[in-house]
């Protein structure tokens, strides 16, 4: 079997058909030429408890239903490269120090090959920090204030091309925002088919807050659940300042103790169609969370 730490330098270096990617400008099609899907997979039990141990044995991948072939398996703590969301539009202007703290929170669970990197978001994406295996933060992110509409999908996308080019093996976007996207040029779908081309786990903090009106924050957590649970990330809620600390520092535990997974799809059809993915294990009473599915490539080779 071939290791998956092989399979996976392939995909960073994108050669041959094991994975290109095009980011087109307008707001099209992201295509992806790829014979292979890679899972990350955090497996907790009743506790909440993160599960080790388990075998490739243990793990059956189904494809809309058919079960699939696993072709690589590990286990190993590896690094990852994470990219901070920070939003700073006008909605965001009595919360700023708050998602500050949770950036802050997540830097500090870093360990030395890991490497993060900051952006804000409000009208447009700008760089607040490169990426860095540093706990330290730069000083601009004291001077964050709120301003403008807010280019939440945008931001992703921006994301999601600077981790395109990392060689981590394992890759994740923090996005800390009352999800209320006014402006983006790239739609929701089209950020989050980014994502999944890339394999990148999105984990979202909502800071929304009652004043926004039932319905509006209901459609704008229901924007940050939805990228978070379809790459297999987890959406974390503000209403507890203690429990949210404590689910930024779980992230960065997650992110470098996850099972990951390969399999070469059966179905070859290049129709650019979603397709389903559910990931089983072999013991009761286990929570798994994974990417929910990927996009078929369209066209021909």
């Amino acid at each position: 079997m071939e290791p998956l730490r092989h399979i996976l330098s392939l995909f960073t270096l994108g050669l041959g058909f094991l994975t290109v990617s095009v980011f087109s400008q307008g707001d099209d099609v992201v295509k992806v030429d790829s014979s292979i899907v890679v899972m990350n997979a955090t497996i907790r039990d009743g506790q909440n408890k993160p599960i080790s141990g388990l075998t490739q044995k243990d793990f059956k991948i189904f494809e809309d239903g058919v079960q699939q072939q696993v072709t690589s398996f590990e286990t190993q703590d590896a690094p990852f490269a994470s990219v901070i969301l920070i939003d700073t539009s006008g909605s965001m202007e009595e919360r700023i120090s708050i998602a500050r703290s949770a950036a802050i929170n997540f830097l500090d669970g870093l360990r030395p090959d890991d490497v993060a990197s900051i952006y804000r978001f409000d009208s447009e994406t700008s760089l607040v920090q490169e990426f860095s295996d540093s706990r330290d933060v730069s000083d601009k992110i004291f001077d964050l204030k709120a301003r403008g509409m807010t280019v939440l999908n945008d931001a992703i996308y921006k994301a999601t091309a600077d981790l395109k080019g990392r060689s981590e093996p394992r890759k994740a976007i923090i996005v800390i925002s009352d999800g209320a996207d006014t402006m983006s040029k790239v739609s929701g779908d089209k950020a989050l088919k980014a994502a999944l081309a890339e394999n990148i786990t999105i984990y979202t903090v909502d800071m929304s807050t009652v004043e926004m009106g039932n319905v509006t924050r209901r459609q704008s957590q229901g924007v940050l659940r939805n990228f978070a649970e379809k790459t297999g990330g987890f959406f974390i809620s503000t209403d507890n300042g203690i429990a949210m600390r404590d689910a930024l520092k779980n992230i960065v535990n997650e992110l470098r103790t996850q099972y990951t997974l390969a399999f070469e799809p059966t179905n070859l059809k290049r129709d650019g169609k979603w397709h389903l993915l559910e990931l089983r294990v072999a013991r009761p009473n286990l929570t798994i969370r994974t990417r929910q599915g990927y996009n078929a490539p369209k066209g021909d080779r």
